[in-house]
């Protein structure tokens, strides 16, 4: 046997080797950090929400889930873009300085466009869901009602920008959420320019 050592093919066996084993560590590794990435699930719980607003027409209101919260989307007509600004001085809050709510939603309307509010369908009393009640409508909480919404377990009222009347239980406003217009029809929520997803 010859004691001569053959060094290309040793740094060839080396080489495919070590080539081999980094596969292979490569290979066992993906199924492990695939299984550190969040679910799609738990992605769509907390991630931003993409809402067509196309088909919504003044003076109605729509639904989405964002957080496995319910977030309203009102339309708002004119005349109650106007009716908010005749109740300055009935709600607790009228220039949202208590309030949540991003800095472009501190406003009087609480919304980046007036025909639009965006919120938090949850009362800050103990978390119900209040309904919409327009203005006229036979159910309305009190004579002169300018539309709003009324929280059906403790009677909280709010105004059509989400601002909770004085003397009510519920002690703020409802929360306005991160959001912006990503075209004329189409709504993200759970985001905005200042924090991306």
């Amino acid at each position: 046997m010859s004691d001569d050592v053959d060094k290309d093919r040793r740094r060839f066996l080396t080489v495919t080797a070590s080539a081999v084993g980094g596969a292979g560590v490569v290979a066992a590794a993906v199924p492990f950090v695939a299984y550190l990435e969040p679910s799609a699930r738990t992605k769509a719980i907390g991630g931003p929400v993409e809402v067509d607003i196309s088909k919504l027409q003044p003076g109605e209101k729509m639904i989405a889930k964002w957080r496995g919260k319910p977030v309203w989307i009102l339309r708002r007509t004119e005349e109650m873009v106007e009716a908010v600004k005749e109740l300055d001085d009935r709600v607790v809050d009228p220039n949202s300085d208590n309030s949540e709510q991003p800095a472009y939603a501190k406003n009087e309307l609480r919304s980046r466009k007036p025909e639009y509010l965006v919120v938090e369908g949850l009362c800050t009393h103990l978390g119900c869901s209040p309904n919409l009640v327009p203005a006229g409508a036979p159910d309305a909480p009190e004579a002169g009602w300018k539309g709003g919404f009324l929280c059906p377990c403790h009677g909280s009222k709010f105004d059509l920008a989400a601002r909770v009347y004085v003397g009510m239980p519920a002690p703020t406003n409802l929360p306005i959420p991160r959001h912006q217009y990503l075209s004329d029809t189409r709504l993200l929520i759970g985001a905005d320019e200042e924090n991306p997803a």
